[in-house]
């Protein structure tokens, strides 16, 4: 093998290792999205008409 396939292989190994991650860590993000959402530590913006009014 040369050092071009053995770096491509390495690659592989650590993008499916932070793809697995990923989809293991991804049912805890979400939760916490929406605690952040539930508790209003969103920025008024473009996407958050109400709370732009209130402002």
């Amino acid at each position: 093998m040369n050092a071009k396939r053995i770096v491509m292989a390495e690659a592989a190994v650590l993008g499916g290792a932070a793809l697995a991650l990923l989809v293991a860590e991804f049912p805890g993000i979400v939760r916490e999205v929406r605690l952040w959402r539930m508790a209003g530590f969103r920025r008024p913006g473009p996407g958050n008409p109400l709370r732009a009014r209130r402002a």
